[in-house]
């Protein structure tokens, strides 16, 4: 198999997407998953954990384990601690409100669902 450096250019910009097959052959190749090399479907259960894997590699997101309970924390080391701190923050503060009854579930959804122009 022998992909022209232009293929593959156009692959990774995301112009052209690789048919099944080609993925397939791709992650045989290289020894991983076919997933590993796609846009994960959330949607199931293996598509997520590709997708918390890719939060991992990306922007610095760790699975660890305090008092008991695994939780997804951030790498302060990694270049994006700033923005997904503001960002985990901004997030935190609203499921607090709709905890303590602040606010209602419709306004959590409003916020979420207009992220990040709600926090202007």
């Amino acid at each position: 198999m022998i992909l022209s450096e232009v293929r593959m250019a156009q692959y990774e910009s995301g112009s052209r997407t690789p048919k099944e097959k080609m993925i397939a052959d791709l992650a045989t190749v290289l020894g991983v998953v076919p997933g590993a090399l796609t846009l994960p479907d959330t949607r199931s259960y293996t598509g997520l954990t590709h997708t918390l894997f890719a939060l991992e590699d990306l922007y610095g997101f760790k699975i660890n384990s305090i008092n008991g309970e695994l939780c997804l924390t951030l790498d302060k080391h990694s270049m994006g601690y700033g923005s997904m701190y503001d960002i985990f923050s901004a997030w935190h503060s609203q499921a607090e409100k709709l905890k303590s009854g602040k606010i209602t579930a419709e306004e959590y959804n409003d916020w979420r669902y207009n992220y990040p122009k709600s926090e202007r």
